[in-house]
């Protein structure tokens, strides 16, 4: 990637992360105006609220990834010669795994063993991140994945699907860059930046899912019989379309974390990921609706 390319994801990332904040920034302010009627202290209130909570969901998890190391897995993949110029990079990725509760304490040991030679840590590292962080890094997409679908499955409102989608996609990156110890490249995460944004925007869209597009006539005419079907099948189609986005969303962060990591060429990124979410999509949708009817129940359960 060239300097201009990188210089032009980078300002990418920071446009898309502006966009959001605006759109947010703007939903605060306009029901903070309603809130006014009420009273200038709930206002106030509504205000310090948000703050906090746009701290603690926005930019606390954005902090966390520009704050990792950045690492690339092509390194471990060098010659052995390259490996000590590595090292330290080897040692501080290997103490942030150690300190991780996923890995078991043979491998765990194994890392520690490896500490004190740039080599063998290059290829303990190499094959434990191949063998069991991946597989950990799959269960944590398809976790997040599930949680979008709950949300914006029940939620009715589009810009609150938006907030959803945005802040539990922020939270799958952070986990995944936590899990594995260091981020991507700042390009990367630019481009990771519009995907999220892109996510975002899709989850409010969906608000006004046209279900003619969806379902044949006779299906629909069913529906209409049974109000409550056709909303639930608006529903359900609105949490498939975000939880596919969030899987892809990440797997691309995957990907470019283990970039090239079986010689995946990086223009392939973007394909293989959708064609992955695709794969893994079925068993997110079952396990979803599995759960949808204890999560509408402790819905109820806290309303009444």
């Amino acid at each position: 990637m060239t300097k201009y390319n990188k210089a032009f994801w980078i300002a990418t990332g920071i446009g898309a992360f502006i966009f959001v904040v605006l759109i947010m920034l703007s939903s605060v302010l306009s029901l903070g105006e309603r809130l006014r009627a009420t009273g200038p202290w709930l206002e106030y209130a509504f205000y310090g609220v948000s703050a906090i909570l746009f701290g603690l969901l926005i930019v606390r998890p954005v902090v966390i990834v520009l704050a990792a190391p950045t690492f690339s897995m092509d390194t471990l993949f060098d010659e052995d010669a390259n490996a000590r110029k590595n090292y330290h990079m080897y040692r501080h990725v290997t103490k942030n795994l150690m300190a991780g509760s996923y890995l078991s304490d043979p491998q765990k040991e194994e890392l520690k063993l490896a500490l004190g030679d740039a080599i063998q840590l290059k290829k303990t590292l190499s094959f434990i991140f191949d063998e069991t962080i991946k597989k950990e890094l799959n269960k944590i997409i398809v976790r997040h994945a599930e949680t979008v679908f709950l949300s914006t499955a029940i939620s009715q409102n589009g810009r609150l699907d938006f907030i959803a989608v945005l802040t539990i996609n922020l939270r799958l990156i952070k986990e995944l860059v936590v899990q594995c110890g260091f981020r991507p490249s700042y390009a990367s995460l630019g481009k990771l930046s519009l995907n999220v944004m892109t996510a975002a925007v899709v989850a409010e869209s969906l608000e006004g899912l046209d279900l003619n597009a969806l379902f044949p006539t006779q299906t629909l005419n069913a529906l209409n019989e049974i109000p409550f079907l056709r909303l639930l099948a608006g529903s359900l189609a609105q949490g498939v379309g975000n939880a596919l986005l969030s899987l892809r969303v990440g797997i691309i962060c995957r990907n470019y974390l283990f970039m090239n990591l079986k010689g995946i060429p990086k223009a392939e990124i973007r394909r293989n990921a959708f064609g992955e979410a695709l794969l893994l999509f079925p068993s997110v949708v079952a396990t979803s609706i599995k759960k949808l009817p204890h999560r509408l129940r402790t819905i109820f359960e806290k309303v009444f």
